[in-house]
């Protein structure tokens, strides 16, 4: 690793750490030239996951663009940003325990919903209200009464029937 603060590539690991729930690796590492201290994350690539687009486009899983997303419904809610990370990284996690080195958008968009529903109500409606492309007031109404009538379920519980 290239120390930020002189650019040398000379440097040695203090410490090594379990990061994201085993997800990631945290590394102290001490630059040998000047003895600036720094951290580095170590982590699986996820290029070859790719996502296909409504349009058919493909384009590779981008986990930033997901949790912009997500920060985009909760905008002024009390859900940490870390909170959002660990949605986004179990979602990735159910993504590529199917195998699948393709996803539709579409699904990725139901299960940022089942997340979210079970993290923050009003920030769920406000994804699902761009995600299903609510119209009218009416289908905000329709949506929030189902919301209240649905016993809440966990997002790692698997979906026995599947609506078509």
């Amino acid at each position: 690793m290239r120390c930020p603060k002189c650019g040398s590539i000379e440097d040695k690991v203090i410490d090594s750490r379990e990061a994201k729930e085993g997800a990631s690796i945290r590394r102290r590492r001490e630059c040998a030239t000047c003895g600036h201290r720094f951290t580095t994350y170590e982590q699986v690539e996820h290029d070859d996951l790719q996502v296909i687009k409504r349009n058919q486009a493909r384009q590779p899983w981008d986990r930033d663009k997901l949790i912009a997303s997500m920060k985009k419904s909760c905008g002024k809610r009390p859900v940490g940003v870390e909170t959002l990370e660990q949605a986004a990284d179990s979602i990735l996690t159910e993504i590529e325990s199917t195998g699948t080195r393709e996803i539709e958008s579409k699904n990725i968009g139901v299960k940022v919903m089942q997340h979210l529903e079970a993290i923050d109500h009003i920030a769920y409606v406000r994804y699902a209200s761009i995600y299903r492309e609510f119209e009218d007031v009416g289908e905000f109404i329709d949506e929030i009464s189902q919301l209240e009538n649905r016993v809440p379920r966990d997002v790692k519980q698997r979906e026995l029937f599947k609506k078509l």
